[in-house]
């Protein structure tokens, strides 16, 4: 039977997984507790960096739906539980890890999808949300503009054959038949 504190705590870190947009698994053998407070700091607003049980996680995440990082929970693990942008949460743990290569990123799952630890890296290479946002809109105004454009040009060039056309009327006619004249 199991004890209530750890059905607690089961519970706890299952909702922590269903409330993520994503999780990040690591390993932190080697980091001071200092360097741990540098990375909580520099996750604050996106994700919730906790120290965890193997065992625990690993059944809270099955209760969560998330089987695919049975094999990960090995050796001293933390979870950073991503509630904001993933893509700045994966920076964060990327440059953090750069900096201080006794963090290792072990992989994990955005959107119910399991990731590699290469794949979080690439996540990582993207560009923020708001810049892809700013692209979007951008590349959106471009094309409202060549359409624009185009259905501009159609009748400014009515207007400009209508014209070409009285002016060659006004110039006496060139290229119109002459009317014919009686001789009788």
């Amino acid at each position: 039977m199991a004890r209530p504190d750890k059905a607690a705590d089961v519970a706890e870190i299952t909702d922590k997984f269903r409330a993520s947009s994503a999780a990040v698994l690591t390993e932190y053998r080697g980091l001071t507790v200092k360097q741990l407070k540098t990375l909580r700091r520099s996750l604050t607003g996106n994700a919730d960096y906790a120290v965890v049980k193997n065992t625990l996680t690993k059944i809270a995440a099955n209760e969560a739906g998330i089987s695919e990082l049975d094999d990960l929970f090995a050796g001293p693990t933390a979870v950073a539980f991503v509630t904001g942008d993933p893509v700045e949460s994966a920076k964060a743990l990327r440059d953090f890890a750069k900096e201080n290569p006794a963090l290792i990123i072990k992989g994990g799952v955005l959107d119910g999808k399991a990731l590699s630890a290469d794949e979080i890296k690439k996540l990582a290479d993207l560009e923020s949300r708001e810049v892809l946002l700013a692209k979007l809109a951008g590349a959106m105004k471009a094309k409202q503009s060549q359409a624009a454009a185009v259905f501009q040009a159609l009748p400014s060039k009515l207007v400009r054959t209508v014209e070409a056309l009285r002016e060659k009327v006004e110039q006496g006619g060139a290229g119109t038949p002459a009317p014919a004249e009686d001789a009788e």
